[in-house]
């Protein structure tokens, strides 16, 4: 048994983090208060939309805390009253010190990398673009620095040749719930010993993973075919990889790539060239072989398989992609 059941304040906004707080629900902690991103517009008539966090605290009537501004005076008055003694951050933002210096357990974060591989807010999208074969989730003591604080665990999974960051996303949302509740068990305990990133005696050069922007997502055709690949799945299926296709007026028609085929096999096509039967099959030529495209959609359409794609779009030698 633990020596103490520590009361917990979570915060969280994305379905990655809804796992979390439901483990730490299921294993009988009790969540004084949540804490999440406001209500934003989205969709059609930009109606506000609560976060899934907010969704799930609220089903499960736990207090909602939603601030503008994490230093605001109201704000940390009513933290401070909620009197928690432990604070677990799961995909939410920066906290200032006078937030995650303020329970007497401190402040821990869930990341889903190894740290301190892939510090920044795309861990799991670079991990895959990079063409990592190994991954993991860490849990690590907040402090003044972007996921550098003290590591408590980490847990390694394989990543998949063909697996896409939302593969990889859904594993680690499962072992990051698990690896949160056993850190809460043993911070609890006083049985964590925590350790200094700079002590594990990591050598090899470290990968950043910065936030993503539109302009990242565009395919380089220039690049071969297994730097495409990782590229394309590790975009997949959010925020995507995107590319322009010449079409019969000359005018760039924009596609978005979720899946395809690395095919390395030597050609005589210029890079871009499409080719197809029409029916089945779609392949891009790039230096070293063939991206045989697997699921697209076409601007103001919707995903679909490249066979029912090419039900409704004809393929001629006058399409390729730039």
């Amino acid at each position: 048994m633990p020596k103490s059941n520590p009361g917990i304040v979570f915060m969280g906004t994305p379905e990655f983090a809804v796992a979390s707080l439901e483990a730490i629900l299921r294993a009988g902690y009790p969540v004084k208060g949540v804490v999440t991103s406001p209500d934003k517009p989205s969709g059609r008539g930009l109606q506000m939309h609560p976060s899934p966090v907010k969704r799930f605290a609220l089903k499960h009537k736990l207090p909602v805390l939603q601030p503008l501004k994490l230093k605001d005076d109201t704000f940390l008055g009513t933290l401070h009253n909620l009197k928690a003694n432990l604070q677990v951050v799961v995909a939410f933002r920066m906290l200032p010190e006078e937030v995650w210096s303020m329970p007497p357990l401190g402040t821990f974060n869930l990341h889903a990398s190894l740290l301190p591989q892939y510090r920044g807010a795309a861990p799991i999208n670079w991990a895959v673009i990079n063409g990592e074969t190994r991954t993991g989730v860490t849990t690590f003591f907040i402090n003044h620095e972007i996921d550098k604080g003290s590591i408590i665990y980490r847990e390694e999974t394989p990543i998949g040749a063909d697996e896409s960051a939302g593969d990889v996303h859904d594993r680690l949302m499962i072992l990051g719930a698990q690896l949160v509740v056993k850190t809460i068990s043993d911070i609890a305990n006083g049985t964590v010993v925590p350790v200094e990133q700079h002590k594990l005696g990591i050598a090899e050069p470290l990968n950043p993973a910065p936030k993503i922007f539109r302009n990242d997502c565009r395919i380089n055709w220039n690049h071969g075919v297994r730097k495409l690949h990782d590229f394309i799945r590790g975009l997949s299926p959010y925020p995507a990889a995107w590319a322009e296709m010449i079409a019969d007026s000359g005018e760039p028609i924009i596609f978005k790539i979720f899946a395809a085929k690395p095919v390395i096999k030597d050609h005589q096509l210029s890079t871009g060239s499409i080719i197809s039967d029409n029916k089945n099959y779609m392949s891009i030529a790039v230096s070293d072989g063939f991206i045989n495209i697997q699921i697209i959609q076409m601007q103001g359409k919707r995903q679909m398989p490249v066979h029912e794609f090419l039900r409704g779009f004809t393929i001629n030698e006058s399409h390729k992609f730039i």
